[in-house]
Protein backbone atom coordinates (compact mmCIF):
# COMPACT_ATOMS: atom_id res chain seq x y z
CA UNK A 1 0.00 0.00 0.00
CA UNK A 2 1.44 3.36 -1.03
CA UNK A 3 0.25 6.31 0.59
CA UNK A 4 1.60 9.09 -0.62
CA UNK A 5 2.14 12.45 1.30
CA UNK A 6 0.14 15.15 0.72
CA UNK A 7 1.16 18.43 -1.07
CA UNK A 8 1.17 22.00 0.87
CA UNK A 9 -1.46 22.98 -1.96
CA UNK A 10 -3.79 19.82 -1.35
CA UNK A 11 -4.36 20.66 2.75
CA UNK A 12 -6.96 23.43 1.87
CA UNK A 13 -5.50 25.62 4.63
CA UNK A 14 -7.20 28.92 5.43
CA UNK A 15 -6.20 32.26 4.39
CA UNK A 16 -5.45 34.95 6.81
CA UNK A 17 -8.78 36.24 6.30
CA UNK A 18 -10.60 33.27 6.57
CA UNK A 19 -9.14 31.93 9.49
CA UNK A 20 -10.00 35.43 11.26
CA UNK A 21 -13.67 34.92 9.91
CA UNK A 22 -13.85 31.48 10.97
CA UNK A 23 -15.76 30.05 13.93
CA UNK A 24 -13.51 29.58 16.75
CA UNK A 25 -13.21 26.77 19.06
CA UNK A 26 -13.92 28.35 22.56
CA UNK A 27 -10.52 28.33 24.30
CA UNK A 28 -8.40 31.17 25.73
CA UNK A 29 -4.91 30.70 26.07
CA UNK A 30 -3.23 32.31 29.01
CA UNK A 31 0.65 32.70 28.90
CA UNK A 32 1.99 33.86 32.77
CA UNK A 33 5.72 34.92 32.22
CA UNK A 34 6.77 32.42 29.78
CA UNK A 35 10.96 33.12 28.76
CA UNK A 36 11.07 31.27 25.82
CA UNK A 37 10.54 33.22 22.51
CA UNK A 38 10.57 29.25 20.37
CA UNK A 39 7.92 28.02 23.28
CA UNK A 40 5.79 31.25 22.49
CA UNK A 41 5.73 30.78 18.70
CA UNK A 42 5.15 27.11 19.24
CA UNK A 43 1.85 28.45 21.10
CA UNK A 44 0.71 30.86 18.88
CA UNK A 45 1.43 27.92 15.97
CA UNK A 46 -0.79 25.59 17.87
CA UNK A 47 -3.19 27.53 18.67
CA UNK A 48 -4.24 27.99 14.77
CA UNK A 49 -3.82 24.56 14.05
CA UNK A 50 -7.38 24.29 16.53
CA UNK A 51 -8.67 27.81 15.74
CA UNK A 52 -8.18 29.20 19.23
CA UNK A 53 -10.16 32.09 20.23
CA UNK A 54 -7.22 34.09 21.24
CA UNK A 55 -3.86 34.00 22.96
CA UNK A 56 -3.28 36.37 25.95
CA UNK A 57 0.59 37.33 26.69
CA UNK A 58 0.97 38.38 30.30
CA UNK A 59 3.93 39.12 32.67
CA UNK A 60 7.55 38.34 31.02
CA UNK A 61 6.20 36.69 28.15
CA UNK A 62 7.39 38.73 24.90
CA UNK A 63 4.67 39.71 22.09
CA UNK A 64 5.28 39.61 18.16
CA UNK A 65 7.05 40.91 16.01
CA UNK A 66 9.94 39.02 17.24
CA UNK A 67 12.35 37.30 14.80
CA UNK A 68 12.59 34.12 17.46
CA UNK A 69 8.74 34.32 18.19
CA UNK A 70 7.93 34.42 13.95
CA UNK A 71 10.68 31.49 13.49
CA UNK A 72 8.17 28.92 15.26
CA UNK A 73 5.04 30.70 14.57
CA UNK A 74 5.40 30.49 11.20
CA UNK A 75 2.83 33.51 10.58
CA UNK A 76 0.49 32.24 13.03
CA UNK A 77 0.87 35.54 15.19
CA UNK A 78 -1.03 36.70 11.99
CA UNK A 79 -4.03 34.79 12.74
CA UNK A 80 -4.58 34.00 16.41
CA UNK A 81 -6.02 36.77 17.94
CA UNK A 82 -3.70 38.21 21.10
CA UNK A 83 -3.74 40.75 23.16
CA UNK A 84 -0.82 41.65 25.93
CA UNK A 85 -1.66 42.22 29.65
CA UNK A 86 0.83 42.89 32.42
CA UNK A 87 -1.04 41.18 35.09
CA UNK A 88 -2.44 37.37 34.44
CA UNK A 89 -4.73 37.52 37.66
CA UNK A 90 -6.39 40.80 35.91
CA UNK A 91 -7.04 38.65 32.75
CA UNK A 92 -7.89 35.79 34.92
CA UNK A 93 -10.73 37.99 36.92
CA UNK A 94 -11.31 39.88 33.53
CA UNK A 95 -12.46 36.43 31.88
CA UNK A 96 -14.33 35.00 34.68
CA UNK A 97 -16.50 38.40 35.18
CA UNK A 98 -17.51 37.28 31.28
CA UNK A 99 -18.60 33.23 32.46
CA UNK A 100 -15.54 31.97 31.17
CA UNK A 101 -13.81 29.07 33.27
CA UNK A 102 -10.40 29.58 33.85
CA UNK A 103 -8.19 26.50 34.58
CA UNK A 104 -4.54 26.36 35.81
CA UNK A 105 -2.62 23.63 33.47
CA UNK A 106 -0.11 22.58 36.75
CA UNK A 107 0.62 19.79 39.51
CA UNK A 108 -1.26 21.04 42.48
CA UNK A 109 -3.68 19.90 45.37
CA UNK A 110 -7.20 19.34 43.85
CA UNK A 111 -6.18 18.64 40.27
CA UNK A 112 -8.42 16.76 37.69
CA UNK A 113 -6.13 14.77 35.22
CA UNK A 114 -6.73 15.90 31.54
CA UNK A 115 -7.89 12.57 30.65
CA UNK A 116 -10.46 12.77 33.10
CA UNK A 117 -11.65 16.20 32.94
CA UNK A 118 -14.69 16.86 30.81
CA UNK A 119 -15.70 20.12 28.62
CA UNK A 120 -19.06 21.18 29.87
CA UNK A 121 -21.35 21.87 26.32
CA UNK A 122 -21.30 25.51 25.52
CA UNK A 123 -18.39 26.07 27.87
CA UNK A 124 -15.64 28.34 27.36
CA UNK A 125 -12.65 27.89 28.49
CA UNK A 126 -9.51 29.37 29.42
CA UNK A 127 -6.11 27.59 30.21
CA UNK A 128 -3.48 28.99 31.97
CA UNK A 129 0.56 27.72 31.38
CA UNK A 130 2.99 28.82 33.32
CA UNK A 131 6.55 29.99 33.67
CA UNK A 132 9.35 27.06 32.50
CA UNK A 133 10.72 27.13 36.09
CA UNK A 134 8.48 28.23 38.13
CA UNK A 135 4.98 27.21 36.37
CA UNK A 136 2.04 29.13 37.06
CA UNK A 137 1.60 31.68 39.67
CA UNK A 138 -0.03 30.42 42.90
CA UNK A 139 -1.95 33.39 43.13
CA UNK A 140 -3.45 32.66 39.52
CA UNK A 141 -3.83 28.66 40.53
CA UNK A 142 -5.72 30.28 43.29
CA UNK A 143 -7.91 32.46 41.70
CA UNK A 144 -8.69 29.40 39.43
CA UNK A 145 -12.03 27.96 38.64
CA UNK A 146 -9.75 24.41 38.71
CA UNK A 147 -6.42 23.03 38.10
CA UNK A 148 -5.95 20.76 35.04
CA UNK A 149 -2.66 18.33 35.39
CA UNK A 150 -1.16 16.39 32.41
CA UNK A 151 -0.28 13.20 33.58
CA UNK A 152 3.01 12.04 33.52
CA UNK A 153 4.49 8.68 34.27
CA UNK A 154 7.75 9.01 33.64
CA UNK A 155 10.82 10.06 36.07
CA UNK A 156 10.51 13.56 35.17
CA UNK A 157 8.02 15.80 36.34
CA UNK A 158 7.21 17.93 33.50
CA UNK A 159 7.02 18.41 30.35
CA UNK A 160 8.25 21.70 27.56
CA UNK A 161 5.46 24.26 27.87
CA UNK A 162 4.77 23.92 24.33
CA UNK A 163 3.93 20.63 24.55
CA UNK A 164 1.76 20.86 27.18
CA UNK A 165 0.08 23.65 25.24
CA UNK A 166 0.01 20.59 21.98
CA UNK A 167 -1.45 18.22 23.98
CA UNK A 168 -4.20 20.20 26.70
CA UNK A 169 -5.42 22.34 23.68
CA UNK A 170 -5.61 18.81 21.11
CA UNK A 171 -7.30 17.14 23.96
CA UNK A 172 -9.87 19.91 25.17
CA UNK A 173 -10.18 20.45 21.29
CA UNK A 174 -11.27 16.78 21.05
CA UNK A 175 -13.55 17.04 23.99
CA UNK A 176 -15.37 20.01 22.70
CA UNK A 177 -15.79 19.05 18.75
CA UNK A 178 -17.43 15.67 20.59
CA UNK A 179 -19.56 17.46 22.60
CA UNK A 180 -20.84 19.71 19.40
CA UNK A 181 -21.44 16.53 17.53
CA UNK A 182 -23.38 15.10 20.14
CA UNK A 183 -25.55 17.90 20.55
CA UNK A 184 -25.88 18.13 16.57
CA UNK A 185 -26.48 14.88 16.51
CA UNK A 186 -29.43 15.08 19.50
CA UNK A 187 -30.90 17.86 17.57
CA UNK A 188 -32.22 15.99 14.48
Amino acid sequence: MENRKLKNSELDRKSVQEFKEAEKTPIIVILDNIRSLNNIGSVFRSADAFLIEKIYLCGITAQPPHKDIQKTALGATETVAWEYVENTLEVVEKLQQEKTKVFSIEQAEGSVMLNDFKAQPGEKIAVVFGNEVKGVQQKVVSASDGIIEIPQLGSKHSLNIAVSVGVVLWDLFSKISQNNREQSYMAH
